[in-house]
């Protein structure tokens, strides 16, 4: 057995017990690369979903999101993706993220940053894109993409450096959501997503930004202002806009509002359900003749853009004079002057104007009301007529006569898409709960319904499981988004698609039609027609739904029940309308053109 000796107190036992201090500390330091630096900032920040799909350079971010506990959705279609995380921030409250590859990607998502802009809702949309250090000599995908995003958001960005990562996450959720919502962008180059740090603790993480944003009022005196302006009307009119379902509190008191006013209201597209479209003080069916006539309008959460046209005549009065409640102060005097701008949040602000108006009540007895129920009551015969009108092929009120009754007995978040369909739908299909309807919006984007419709399956099963999804598109709008169903089967979404199927945009020809076209089709069919009848129903079923092929309304009907009791995913309702099905007559057009 050979001698050994201790070694003790020598430099050698020094430097031993140096290098296991230095290897011990190695091991107990944490690396991070930007992907990782980059989710957890985001999942810091509050971020729950993120839509998108993946390629280079960004695979590691999204795997990176799974590993921080983001809950990430692969779509089939950036513009879809894009929809699906605006949708989501608007129904949630806070910001989710659209995840795209550089070049063509990020470019494919610029029309849903545009729309998610216009139409105030919040989101983040990170873009990979070329390497810094290739800038400027021809990179993979190289292109100008946040000068591009620009345009289409409140704010774009790129962080340079690992240690930049977290400011440009809380900035980007900071302007997404403070003010008035809309999208920013993030850039992330390549290298950036995959450089490392060797210690994390090099990293200065920012806090988590309060999702609420702070609140403002008016000044008590402009308050008084608005009451004097409010007593004084004799044909007043609420108006009430998608901002007064983004106040946290505004469906509330502004339903407290009218019901203590008794103001008659109507609401635009977006702010249907804010104050439910069944309380007896909506004159929604009168609308034409409520905005033409009323000498006051009260704007709440509103913008007098085209879908209010302009606030101009010949649909408004000359001399109308606009309360007009927003927390945008450049919003007023946009087209019309603004006899009382109210700056601030919509649902505190009309809760101090009722304060300031003591108990005033507009009386429902006055010649304005009658006139106005009465103009109600006639549209709404119009409307029942066509209703009961159950001749084959259907005209559109009839399709959504047993719509409408599933929606009246069910709680269902509506996603209306379309140019007949959606313009009908706003009127056939109630809500009675704010934040319940998803439609095209301000900037009239065809082809956000399937992607609407994904945020709205996973807001209902993971915030309010007793809601049921319904999309009610016409074949056009349906074509622009189709392939997503696939992506709603992946994800066992329960989602019902209904189709109202006139065989093209606006109106179709029908299968004789069509086949007495003869010659060229490119010269020969109509622009506005699409296939006859085309088989959506089978499309859903091909991609693993369930497809149900239907005319009548007792058929509607039955394919409504039957959907929502398969469990397995989604279905899709291919209804055969009439091809020459259009809107009830109206006294103007739909777009008001300027006369300047």
């Amino acid at each position: 057995m050979g001698d050994f000796k201790v070694i003790k107190n020598t430099d050698m036992a020094d430097e031993m017990r140096q290098d296991a201090i230095e290897f011990s500390l190695k091991r107990s330091r944490k690396t991070m690369d930007g992907a990782n630096i980059l989710a957890k900032c985001l999942k810091q920040q509050g971020v729950e979903y993120m839509f998108g799909i993946v390629g280079f350079p960004i695979i590691e971010v999204g795997m990176a999101a799974q590993a921080h506990g983001i809950k990430y959705v692969g779509c089939r279609n950036e513009q879809s993706a894009c929809y699906a995380a605006q949708a989501m921030g608007y129904l949630t409250g806070k910001p989710a993220v659209c995840l795209v590859v550089s070049g063509p990607g990020m470019l494919h998502t610029i029309a849903g940053l545009a729309n998610a802009t216009l139409n105030c809702w919040p989101m983040i949309c990170i873009g990979g894109s070329t390497d810094m250090d290739q800038e400027s000599r021809g990179g993979f995908q190289e292109f100008p993409q946040v000068e591009s995003a620009r345009l289409s958001c409140k704010y774009a960005s790129r962080p340079t450096t690992l240690q930049a990562i977290p400011v440009h996450v809380e900035k980007a959720m900071r302007m997404c959501i403070y003010g008035r919502p809309g999208a920013v962008y993030l850039d992330m180059p390549g290298n950036l997503v995959l450089s490392r740090i060797e210690n994390e603790s090099d990293i200065s993480y920012v806090s988590p930004l309060p999702l609420n944003p702070p609140v403002s009022v008016p000044p008590q005196g402009i308050l008084a202002q608005a009451a004097v302006v409010i007593k004084q009307a004799q044909r007043p009119l609420l108006i009430v806009g998608k901002g007064s379902a983004w106040s946290e509190r505004g469906p509330t008191q502004l339903t407290q509002f009218a019901t203590s006013t008794q103001l008659p209201f109507l609401a635009t597209p977006g702010g249907k359900g804010v104050i439910s479209d069944l309380n007896p003080l909506s004159v929604a069916p009168a609308r034409s003749l409520a905005i033409k006539e009323a000498d006051l309008i009260i704007l709440a959460g509103a913008r007098l853009n085209w879908i209010l046209h302009f606030g101009l005549p010949p649909r408004f009065d000359k001399n109308v004079k606009v309360i007009q409640i927003d927390i945008c102060a450049e919003e007023f005097n946009q087209n019309v002057a603004s006899t009382v701008p109210l700056l601030g949040d919509v649902g505190e602000t009309v809760e101090l104007l009722r304060r300031e108006l003591d108990g005033f009540t507009f009386n429902k007895s006055s010649e304005w009301f009658r006139k106005l129920i009465a103009n109600s009551d006639k549209n709404r015969t119009v409307v029942q007529r066509m209703t009961d009108d159950h001749t084959l092929p259907l005209n559109y009120y009839a399709a959504y006569d047993p719509i409408r009754e599933f929606i009246l007995k069910n709680d269902v978040l509506i996603v209306n898409e379309g140019a007949n369909t959606m313009d009908i739908g706003r009127t056939m299909m109630p809500n009675v709960i704010p934040r319940r309807r998803l439609d095209a919006g301000t900037f009239g984007t065809m082809g956000v319904g399937l992607g609407y419709a994904m945020a709205a399956g996973f807001y209902c099963r993971d915030y309010s499981p007793a809601t049921k999804v319904l999309v009610v598109q016409g074949d056009s709008a349906f074509g622009f988004s189709g392939m997503e169903l696939e992506t709603i089967v992946r994800y066992e979404l329960p989602i019902v698609t209904v189709i109202l199927n006139n065989s093209g945009i606006y109106r179709g020809i029908g299968p004789e039609d069509w086949k007495c076209i003869e010659g060229d089709k490119t010269t020969n069919v109509p622009v506005l027609s699409l296939s006859p009848e085309c088989r959506y129903d089978k499309m859903c079923e091909a991609l693993g739904g369930h497809g149900l092929l239907v005319h009548s309304v007792p058929e509607i009907r039955r394919a409504l029940n039957e959907a929502y009791n398969y469990k397995s995913g989604p279905t899709l309702i291919n209804v055969i309308i009439a091809t020459e099905s259009e809107r009830k007559a109206q006294e103007h057009n739909w777009l008001t053109r300027s006369k300047v």
